[in-house]
């Protein structure tokens, strides 16, 4: 699992610095997260390939998270994608879009599939047999969700050594890779757990971002591997925070310690500050294991 950070600063744009915008990679797929204005050229910067991004989750329907999709559909056109679109995001979203398509007369030649969400409940969203996309209820200024990405199980690998001691023969093995035992021709049955191997170790990867501090996420975000967590502003100017529904580098500290997960980026900074260090001075204090988002940085999960 490999996540990308294309833009990872609160609201303007700048020349140096984007709103934002991620891309992760898990089971072969790559899945867009928000897509503040500035995200097709950050692809490009990135060598992230337009044509394998199948899914996009919008998390609310604030300009700095989703200005950047309507260019970016209308490029997937240019390119000839033929391939369908998903989106996932708030009702809205497909209304939003749709009216920057027909005004510009510009319909795609391929078929977009919007997912409109309003549940105020955790809910999953998408799975295959790899992945499983659940939301994460958060609480900003318009109705938002933060997405939870998990690995699910693959299958047992299969023991070469003791399929060729026990000279089983290629047929039951992928029966045994799915956990079945095997009944030998005296009527022996050898155990499936001497045949197989655990299969890789599942991870998981959280999105928070816009909300305000919320104590209640932790149980939702327990013990994932990797948590990407808002901090808009510092400790100083955590009244603003409180009335804009944005969270500090201290509490979303708090929430990571709390939910005990494994490691904790932190983004979404505000432009106002010269230098990003003091988020994690701050962080650090509450939680050991933090970093900081900024764009073009990669993190391996």
């Amino acid at each position: 699992m490999k996540l990308h950070i294309l833009g990872c600063y609160a609201a303007t744009p700048r020349t140096l610095s984007n709103p934002t915008s991620q891309v992760l990679e898990i089971r072969n797929h790559l899945f867009l997260i928000d897509c503040g204005e500035g995200t097709q050229v950050q692809l490009r910067k990135n060598k992230i390939k337009f044509s394998r991004i199948e899914h996009i989750f919008i998390s609310h329907l604030h300009g700095d998270h989703f200005f950047g999709l309507p260019g970016l559909i209308s490029t997937f056109r240019l390119l000839g994608r033929e391939k369908d679109l998903h989106i996932y995001g708030p009702e809205g979203i497909q209304q939003a879009i749709t009216l920057f398509l027909k005004l510009g007369n510009s319909w795609t030649n391929y078929k977009l599939i919007f997912h409109e969400l309003t549940s105020k409940n955790p809910e999953i969203i998408f799975e295959d047999t790899k992945v499983m996309v659940k939301t994460i209820p958060l609480d900003h200024r318009v109705y938002t969700n933060g997405f939870l990405f998990s690995e699910l199980p693959g299958e047992r690998k299969l023991n070469v050594l003791a399929t060729a001691k026990y000279k089983i023969d290629k047929a039951y093995f992928s029966g045994i890779k799915q956990g079945k035992d095997i009944k030998m021709d005296d009527g022996s049955v050898i155990a499936n757990s001497e045949l197989s191997l655990d299969p890789p170790q599942t991870k998981q990867y959280a999105y928070c971002s816009d909300t305000g501090f919320n104590a209640e996420l932790a149980p939702l975000l327990n013990g994932v591997d990797l948590l990407y967590h808002e901090a808009t502003f510092l400790e100083t100017e955590v009244l603003l925070a409180k009335k804009t529904k944005h969270s500090t580098a201290r509490q979303a500290a708090t929430v990571a310690k709390e939910a005990s997960v494994k490691r904790l980026i932190l983004g979404h900074f505000s432009t106002r500050y010269k230098s990003i260090l003091p988020f994690r001075e701050e962080a650090i204090e509450v939680f050991n294991n933090v970093d900081l988002a900024d764009d073009g940085k990669t993190f391996e999960i």
